[in-house]
């Protein structure tokens, strides 16, 4: 059984997609963009974005009933391999310790012109 997760806390999915399923006791989050729900806006500058796209993330996982310490794995997408060190640290901000697998690249474009986009998977 897989069960689809939605907040209106974070932006809706801007295609055939769902913003996050549960299924086999994992949550499988959809990459963000950072979309501010409530403006529909994107925040100038990587730093600011990566907060953003953590924010829409927390919702979900919030939603599904998980916090970031549920995270075990997930994956940043970059519009330039140069933002990864501000990507980075705004990102570790969100961990304590016990930090998931994960995965980082720079991509050739991100949709709505993001510089960043992070997708996560948690465990219940």
């Amino acid at each position: 059984m897989k069960k689809v997760i939605a907040t209106t806390k974070a932006p809706g999915a801007i295609g055939p997609y769902s913003q996050a399923v549960e299924a086999n006791g994992f949550v499988y989050i959809s990459g963000q963009l950072p979309i501010n729900p409530e403006t529909g806006e994107m925040p100038e500058g990587v730093s600011a974005q990566t907060e953003q796209s953590m924010k829409n993330l927390e919702a979900i996982l919030n939603e599904a009933g998980c916090t970031f310490d549920n995270v075990v794995k997930s994956t940043c997408y970059l519009a330039d391999m140069s933002y990864f060190a501000d990507m980075n640290a705004v990102y570790g901000k969100y961990f304590k310790g016990d930090y998931p697998a994960r995965a980082a690249f720079a991509v050739k474009e991100l949709p709505k012109k993001a510089l960043v986009e992070i997708e996560m998977v948690a465990a219940k």
